[in-house]
Formats: structure tokens, sequence, C-alpha cells
């Protein structure tokens, strides 16, 4: 399989990993040359999460980036750009000192010599990020950067409908007026990132969830414009 169609494979699979409660890791490890990988969830009412871990490695270099608040995926989140480091001795500890010593006194993770991190959010919400490690300190081409950006985008899709999976959210007076608000507000959302309705739909509801507010409460601040989704993200 040529490098493009093992892409193009990793699209569909994270296109299709929330109906097929397939793995959001693998299609990363299938396309770059890391060791491992791990999906985060950093934004959110319910605290952070790993949502998928390749390995005991990746595992435990989210746990460590939770456990110190500092760390590629912090930095990927709150920059919403790639963060690349592929001699992490050389760069880790001017940029996360707790973070680069802790991995390399940890039984776990100190093979680790080359990190990543890929931002997950669609429209205005910050969900997360993607982890990547690797024990070489080759870094990673341009066209490998590209790759790992838009799996990233359609992963953060994913991640939505699984933490949303099992938290049916419901106004707190569903009248007319709050459905009528609702409906509209999915409108809104739509238009601003042309996406479909039920992805528009999919990130009210997520709004909510991460800010710990009802979806009739989110609505409104969309109607009345207090929020606004606008940004590139839109699903695959």
């Amino acid at each position: 399989m040529s490098t493009r169609q093992a892409f193009k494979k990793a699209q569909r699979d994270l296109i299709t990993a929330h109906e097929r409660t397939s793995s959001l890791c693998t299609p990363f490890l299938d396309v770059l040359p890391v060791g491992g990988a791990a999906l985060s969830v950093l934004a959110s009412s319910a605290g952070q999460s790993t949502m998928c871990a390749s390995d005991d490695t990746a595992a435990r270099l989210d746990e460590l980036q939770f456990d110190l608040g500092e760390g590629p995926c912090w930095d990927a989140m709150s920059t919403r750009r790639p963060v690349l480091h592929p001699d992490l001795a050389i760069d880790g500890m001017a940029t996360w000192p707790l973070f680069t010593n802790a991995l390399q006194q940890d039984p776990v993770g100190s093979d680790v010599v080359a990190v990543y991190a890929f931002p997950l959010f669609v429209g205005s919400l910050d969900i997360g990020a993607v982890d990547l490690y690797s024990s070489s300190d080759r870094p990673l081409e341009k066209s490998q950067v590209t790759d790992a950006t838009q799996l990233a985008s359609l992963a953060a899709w994913q991640v939505l409908r699984r933490i949303l999976a099992d938290n049916d959210l419901e106004s707190d007076t569903p009248g007319t007026l709050n459905r009528r608000e609702v409906h509209q507000a999915t409108g809104m959302i739509l238009a601003q990132l042309d996406i479909s309705a039920a992805d528009a739909a999919l990130l009210l509801r997520a709004h909510a969830f991460s800010s710990g507010r009802t979806v009739a409460e989110v609505a409104n601040d969309v109607v009345e414009r207090r929020i606004d989704f606008t940004t590139d993200g839109t699903p695959g």
C-alpha cells in the first residue's frame, strides 16, 4: 500500500471509528513514523481523560501531563498549533522542565526521544490533543505534519461523538420557546461552519457538556451572538 493509500485508509477509519467502536489511535500509527499515540480530552467539565492510548508509554505520557499540568498536549490545545520536538533532551528542559524531568526518570517513558502533539478542536470548541512519541530523533516531514493535522481534525469529531454518547443533555425547561431557540442556534452553527445539521447539533451539545451548562443556555448564547463557532475546523 502506498503512502497516500495508507493515508486515505486512515481517514476512512477515523470517519467510521465511532460507529465501529474502533481505535482512534491506530490510524495515526498507520501513516506516521512514531512508536505510539494517545488522544486526550483536556477541556471538559468532567475533567481530563485519555480517550485511547496505543501502549503503556503513550498512556504514561498523558498521565504525566495531567498530573503536572504541562507538556506538549497542553501547548497544542492552548495554541491550536502542532507541537514538534524531535529531540526532547535538547528542548524539553527549557520548555517543560517538570514533564521532561519526570519522563526521563520514569521507567516506562525513559526511552522517549521525540514528542509531537496536535490539537483537537471543532469550531470554537477546544477538546484536547493527540500525543505522539518516538524513540528516534528523526523529525516529522512537512507532509507528515500536514497529514497528522488533517487526521487530528477528523479525530476531534469522533472524540465529541464518544464523550457525548453516554451523556443525554436536556434543557432545564424544554418548552416550545427553548426548542425553537435550539433549532435556531443549530441553524446558525450550520451556517457559520458549513456543516450538516446533525454535526451542528452535536457541536451545540458538546459545548454544553464541556462548559457544564444546558443545551438551552448555550443555544440562547448562540442566538444572542454571545458565542460564535466560526473557525476553519470542519468534519470529514
